[in-house]
């Protein structure tokens, strides 16, 4: 199993990507790792999801490659079987937990409430993704949280942009961003994939630069 903590930490920004095909999947991961940006949050709602992590995790092996979306126990069997490096859940329940835990594959839960974080825990959980961030109360929440749960850590993700997204990374509480500004549709629609990798090398320079 992956060290999840080390992986975000390693990414600090994961593109959360919906695609249609393998190909568009393999473009746009190309131009990512071009731009610098070293994992990728490929979610579960197309059908071409599947076969293009499957497709991504054999051309770039030492990319990290997350599934997103993971709402079922068969959702996660199906990602362990493609081969990604962690599964990633909007949502919390035991079952997932256990599933993953049974399939030796990380697993990053969504959270958006102490009671969440709380049930999340006593299942071994300390590394979460709050979701949806900004609806929930985004940098604040985050904030409120670090007392209480000194030893939990988060990837904020939804309604993160380029205009916040260096503010939450200075939250010692989080590890990682999820955003997908840089994934943006029209963009690779337009097959623009110099666009993809500037937006990238953009989020991973220093404010003011």
């Amino acid at each position: 199993m992956k060290d999840l903590q080390a992986c975000l930490r390693t990414a600090r920004v994961m593109p959360v990507l919906t695609v249609h095909s393998s190909d568009e999947a393999l473009a746009v991961v190309a131009a990512l790792q071009a731009g610098g940006i070293a994992a990728v949050e490929i979610t579960l709602r197309t059908p071409a999801a599947l076969a293009a992590i499957a497709e991504v995790r054999a051309a770039f092996p030492d990319f990290m490659v997350a599934a997103g979306t993971v709402r079922t126990v068969q959702d996660m069997q199906a990602v362990a079987a493609a081969g990604v490096d962690f599964a990633v859940s909007p949502g919390f329940t035991p079952a997932l937990s256990a599933a993953a835990q049974a399939l030796d594959l990380a697993f990053l839960p969504g959270v958006c409430s102490p009671s969440e974080i709380l049930q999340a825990a006593e299942c071994g959980h300390r590394v979460f993704k709050l979701f949806p961030a900004e609806a929930v109360g985004g940098i604040a929440l985050l904030k409120a949280l670090a007392s209480p749960f000194a030893d939990v850590r988060f990837c904020p993700t939804g309604g993160i942009g380029l205009h916040n997204f260096r503010d939450y990374l200075a939250l010692p509480n989080v590890l990682c961003i999820g955003g997908s500004w840089m994934v943006d549709p029209a963009l690779i629609k337009a097959g623009d994939w110099a666009g993809i990798t500037r937006l990238s090398r953009e989020c991973l320079q220093p404010a003011g630069h």
